[in-house]
């Protein structure tokens, strides 16, 4: 979970051109305030005051919220939690306000942080946060995730209420963190509204986007979101150091194609992956599927380029796995959610007439004409790419360069938050 696959997963996004059809955006540092929307106050207080130099004055803390060998106190800790949640909060912001259809935070997905408990390298449950920010302009918000491991952090927060909807395809049975039965469907007002398909080892491309495809059609169909947030966890790849299926980007990305063709506001969030050449790939892949950017095979040189040998292509190959999830189990899980989209109500409302304020960006207050313009004011300062050459003589195009591009048919831009502090 290091920060290393970002910037890798961003320098391919660079490399790639990608960024001449983006606007990329610095992560605003989320407050202590805002995370406490979902998160316990003592719990965000001890993220923020605790360090390597204090942490045995607080002793007892770690010990209550399962500060552990998974989630180790580390230098910077409360600032990536930060730049991890405010990533996903602004791009939901920026959905809200409609100014994209499609963000993007790579650095987010940590979808194990319960509301007082790190779990599973996840600290600060920026998804939860994220849904939270989207639930004020949006009535039904669907949660999709495809990493290997349960959702089980962003199901809780969600599991007795209607206005999110939860589906998660993950690895079950003796598996991190043993939760996502397919008989586990919500309670109370939620009931029926959080949906688990439990899958075996070595499922394939062809097979998980059958069920993919066909679920969500359903999902889709009976609970009509407004809004979508999608998880693209990356250790579901094959070759995955602590994954054991044999997904390739092909069939991982169809996940991100099929989301992008309901033409619903979409964020796409990371999450796991522990083969990090493979982790930036897949994420450079989903970002050009996101801006419907066909990308060559061969990797084009960048500064982690001998991570990629020794074939240095952008696709990876399936392994010899066998498929243990037999077409008749495959059928059997996906009956059963069948039957519990068949038992829904008619798609839940709820009324509200708050206004969509037309604010420019998150805190972000008015400019004196006489100040240095900030990084921030910086990187939203978008220029159309017609203001640019394609030839090496252009002195503005740079790797630091941030601007837009003609949207494609159906969608306006797309934004990015990522790191970009380094």
């Amino acid at each position: 979970m290091k920060p290393h696959r970002m910037r890798m997963a961003h320098n391919l996004v660079l490399n790639y051109g990608l960024y001449k059809k983006m606007e990329i955006f610095r992560p605003h540092l989320l407050s202590e305030e805002a995370m406490t929307m979902f998160h316990a106050d003592d719990y965000i207080h001890f993220l923020s005051n605790v360090t390597l130099d204090n942490q045995h004055e607080y002793q007892r803390e770690i010990n209550r919220f399962n500060i552990d060998v998974d989630c180790p106190i580390f230098d910077g800790l409360f600032k990536f939690c930060q730049m991890s949640a405010g990533g996903s909060v602004g791009g939901a912001y920026k959905l809200n306000r409609g100014t994209a259809d499609i963000c993007i935070n790579w650095s987010g997905g940590l979808h194990h942080a319960k509301k007082a408990e790190a779990s599973g390298f996840c600290y600060v449950n920026d998804i939860v946060l994220g849904i939270l920010e989207l639930l004020k302009y949006h009535q039904r918000v669907l949660y999709i995730d495809i990493d290997i491991h349960h959702g089980d952090g962003v199901e809780e927060a969600f599991y007795t209420t209607d206005r999110v909807m939860t589906v998660s395809f993950h690895k079950f049975g003796e598996y991190f963190p043993g939760t996502g039965n397919v008989t586990d469907t919500g309670y109370g007002k939620g009931k029926n509204y959080a949906l688990n398909f439990p899958l075996l080892d070595g499922i394939d491309d062809a097979s998980f986007e059958s069920i993919f495809r066909s679920v969500i059609s359903k999902v889709m169909e009976s609970y009509r979101p407004e809004a979508v947030v999608l998880q693209c966890g990356a250790d579901s790849l094959t070759g995955d150091r602590l994954g054991c299926f044999n997904l390739t980007l092909k069939g991982h990305g169809s996940c991100v194609e099929f989301m992008r063709s309901f033409n619903v506001p979409l964020m796409l969030v990371g999450g796991g992956g522990y083969t990090v050449r493979n982790v930036a790939r897949c994420w450079a892949y989903e970002t050009g599927l996101a801006l419907d950017c066909k990308m060559p095979d061969e990797v084009p040189y960048n500064e982690y380029y001998e991570y990629y040998g020794p074939d240095f292509q952008l696709h990876i190959t399936p392994s010899n796995m066998e498929n243990q999830n037999s077409t008749k189990y495959l059928e059997k899980m996906r009956i059963s959610l069948f039957e519990v989209l068949r038992s829904l109500p008619a798609a839940p409302s709820v009324q509200y007439s708050t206004p969509i304020p037309h604010d420019r960006d998150i805190d972000e207050p008015e400019r004196e004409m006489d100040v240095r313009v900030s990084h921030r004011e910086r990187d939203a300062q978008i220029e159309d790419e017609r203001e640019f050459y394609d030839d090496d003589h252009d002195q503005d195009k740079t790797a630091d360069s941030v601007k837009g591009a003609p949207a494609g048919p159906g969608f306006q831009t797309l934004g990015a938050t990522m790191d970009l502090t380094d």
